[in-house]
């Protein structure tokens, strides 16, 4: 997933059963996405796979927190 802060599909997926709910939690207890960005887009998409499954439909990332986590 994040080959600069070397962190997998698991590693993120483990953030949001931990309860990051947005990008920017994810992100930010991950060290993904912190770096060139080019991750955010798949980090999104486990994030709403992994929520999507187990957690309310509103809590989805917004494209405005995939800018800001990839900032």
């Amino acid at each position: 997933m994040c080959n600069c802060a070397v962190v997998g599909d698991k590693q993120i997926a483990a953030a949001a059963a931990d309860g990051a709910s947005t990008l920017s939690q994810v992100c930010a207890s991950t060290g993904a996405g912190r770096d060139c960005g080019a991750c955010v887009f798949s980090v999104r998409r486990i994030l709403c796979d992994t929520v999507g499954s187990e957690g309310p439909q509103d809590s989805h990332p917004t494209v405005a927190e995939v800018e800001r986590a990839a900032s």
